[in-house]
């Protein structure tokens, strides 16, 4: 059987208000980076969205999916599509969850009486980037963060948007200069199980990708996934090499507590006008 390409979230959904969000803040959020879906919510709540958060929410369903027991993934997507229910848009600081919904749903509940509800998620669910320049039309972030940030792509960003909107408010924000890592398509080696069940692989695809970063001569690593971000730099520490990592929402939020710096004064005769005695 040939699967089509699910779209990502159309525009024309958004005929549903944005002002107003479901966050999803993912197991790792949940677990090991409380900062990142903080640092969500405040971005998010300087746009002007109202934040909703369903306390009974705990996973896409992505672990059980990939390993291949897709009846334990449909266990737990059912439970998040009951937790999501409504037409708010749903807001995920991470493009390897907002993925699995949006598109490991369809493939999960294809043959299920509840397709027509996994689809209808997947349609509003967001990645947090994304969201921001698609949904809410944000191109340009104010504030400044003086930094060399180098930019990572996750595998699961392929085929969407998610990188390209990360990049447009990362490139926009004053003093930051952002580059993105060579082999930008090259996977990092974490891949959830897949680290699991093929260490050494895994270790082998982390160090390429870490050689690509640190010849960047960046001082920060930024990625839309926390997953990755916690793989390399988990390596970096075991290698002894120093690595400092953070995700995109934490980017955006850390510009905003600094004002862009002032324009450079004007030369003293640009545009100045003279009075009869300077004559």
């Amino acid at each position: 059987m040939t699967r089509q390409r699910v779209p990502e979230p159309a525009l024309s959904a958004l005929s549903v208000a944005t002002h107003r969000v479901q966050l999803m803040a993912t197991c790792l959020s949940d677990g090991l980076f409380p900062e990142v879906a903080r640092a969500t919510v405040e971005v998010l709540e300087h746009l002007g969205v109202e934040v909703g958060f369903p306390e009974d929410q705990t996973c896409c369903a992505q672990p059980a999916f990939n390993a291949g027991d897709w009846p334990a993934a449909r266990r737990v997507a059912r439970h998040t599509l009951q937790v999501f229910s409504g037409d708010a848009p749903i807001v995920v600081p991470s493009g390897s969850c907002a993925r699995m919904l949006s598109h490991g749903g369809h493939l999960l509940f294809e043959r299920e009486a509840d397709r027509p509800a996994a689809e209808s998620l997947g349609a509003r669910t967001w990645e947090l980037a994304d969201f921001i320049v698609r949904a809410r039309g944000v191109t340009t972030w104010p504030g400044r963060l003086a930094a060399r940030l180098a930019f990572h792509r996750s595998c699961h960003s392929r085929g969407s948007q998610y990188a390209e909107s990360a990049l447009k408010l990362l490139r926009s924000i004053d003093g930051a200069t952002v580059v993105e890592v060579g082999e930008a398509e090259q996977c990092c080696g974490f891949g959830g199980t897949f680290s699991i069940a093929f260490p050494r692989i895994s270790r082998g695809m982390g160090d390429l990708k870490l050689d690509q970063v640190f010849d960047t001569g960046a001082n920060v690593l930024v990625s839309a996934d926390s997953s990755c971000l916690m793989h390399l730099s988990g390596l970096a520490a075991k290698e002894g090499r120093a690595l400092r990592t953070m995700h995109v929402a934490e980017v955006l939020r850390d510009a905003l507590a600094s004002p862009p710096a002032p324009p450079p004064p004007a030369s003293e005769h640009s545009g100045r006008a003279v009075s009869p005695g300077e004559r």
